[in-house]
């Protein structure tokens, strides 16, 4: 009979993805939650609009978001007038700039990450890009090889459209070319900037009012590759498995389209209720191998979509309030930037740790568990292992 030690055993076995280095960035403007209805509302010229306004300023407030990074300012609108305009066809204006920023962003979080791995850039062998927001070819991964002086010859692979849960998906995919390419070493580059999905408000559309509340822009990078040389390369935690999969008959409670007038976006109410109800399902499946049903002995990692969300996870589990504080961190500092945001929080949980003097990067313990949460409805659960700070 098996037992759980050679379960974890095995399930460490030589030749796991490791996540050996993260960079993150943003833009440099900055919108403080508490006065940005009064900056959305001048920007688009709709101040008259003092009801929805208020409305706007009380979902503004209980976000629990203190700032939020973008590229979209008054300026911007003030060049493209076109953008500010409820519906007014502007496909063209947003993807033009989304072409130049989003490399430009994904760039510099590359750049972090490959100086935090300290090999040279000829070592990478994979690229894998995601981004929810403009798509244009060739993809942003063909910017990201000409902007950091990639090999040409570089593996690519382009996601698009993947919504909150790509940080999750982008991960397993990672891991898979890692531990099935010897010798790989795999740069992801996340971006999400929310110009694309810019939208004037109106007396009926809450959904404006919603992501408008919620979003902002930001880029992560990792380096990902199995058997780290020992001296050279750092791990910071081990991917040790993933489980995506679907809710049931949920395929409008997250979604999206892109328009002439840019990306909408819907977030349904019954979004937390659907995530709280199906996450412990998730958990059971995938730490039973390791004989953990404890969700308080192993540390999180999740987006955190809103506070919503998270309180009701946190009361469906039981959890302890630290074992969502990166989260709500992130969330509370950067807004939900869509599919970049819960590599921020991996990368808040491993800093953290080592800034409190912990043994391991994943808060002091050895098991974690990383939740993408997007459109279909979509979670994306990966089994994370952690490794001593040194």
């Amino acid at each position: 009979m098996v037992t759980v030690d050679e379960v974890r055993k095995a399930q460490r076995a030589e030749g796991t993805a490791t996540i050996m280095a993260i960079g993150t960035t943003n833009p440099a403007n900055v919108y403080d939650q508490s006065s940005y209805p009064d900056t959305y509302f001048r920007m688009t010229n709709t101040e008259h609009m003092t009801e929805v306004k208020h409305k706007m300023q009380r979902m503004c407030d209980k976000t629990m978001i203190k700032k939020r990074h973008t590229y979209t300012t008054e300026e911007v609108m003030k060049e493209n007038p076109n953008i500010k305009s409820y519906k007014a066809p502007s496909l063209d204006t947003r993807q033009d700039m989304a072409a130049t920023l989003i490399p430009k962003l994904g760039k510099e979080a590359a750049t972090k990450a490959i100086e935090e791995w300290g090999q040279p850039k000829s070592k990478i062998t994979h690229l894998i890009c995601c981004s929810t927001m403009g798509p244009f070819m060739p993809g942003y991964d063909y910017q990201i090889v000409q902007l950091l002086g990639l090999d040409l010859s570089i593996n690519r692979v382009m996601l698009y459209q993947q919504g909150c849960n790509g940080g999750g998906t982008i991960l397993r995919i990672a891991k898979d070319l890692a531990e099935n390419n010897k010798g790989a070493r795999v740069l992801i580059v996340c971006t999400e900037i929310t110009l694309v999905g810019f939208h004037c408000p109106t007396e009926t559309d809450v959904d404006v009012l919603v992501s408008h509340s919620l979003f902002a822009d930001g880029s992560a990078a990792l380096i990902v590759g199995a058997d780290p040389v020992l001296g050279v390369e750092k791990p910071i935690f081990e991917l040790v498995s993933t489980a995506p999969t679907l809710v049931p008959n949920s395929p409008g409670a997250i979604c999206g389209s892109i328009r002439e007038h840019g990306l909408t976006i819907h977030i349904g109410k019954e979004v937390p209720d659907l995530i709280s109800n199906h996450i412990e399902k998730r958990l059971i499946e995938v730490f039973h191998p390791l004989g953990i049903t404890d969700w308080n002995s192993i540390f999180w990692a999740a987006h955190p979509g809103g506070p919503a969300i998270l309180d009701q996870v946190e009361a469906k589990l039981g959890l302890k309030p630290e074992k969502l504080r990166a989260t709500r961190h992130v969330l509370a500092e950067y807004g939900n930037m869509s599919s970049v945001t819960v590599l921020f929080v991996l990368d808040e949980v491993r800093k953290k740790s080592t800034e409190d003097g912990l043994k391991t990067t994943g808060d002091g313990l050895e098991w974690g568990v990383l939740f993408g949460f997007g459109p279909g409805l979509t979670i994306e659960t990966l089994v994370l292992h952690s490794v001593n700070v040194v």
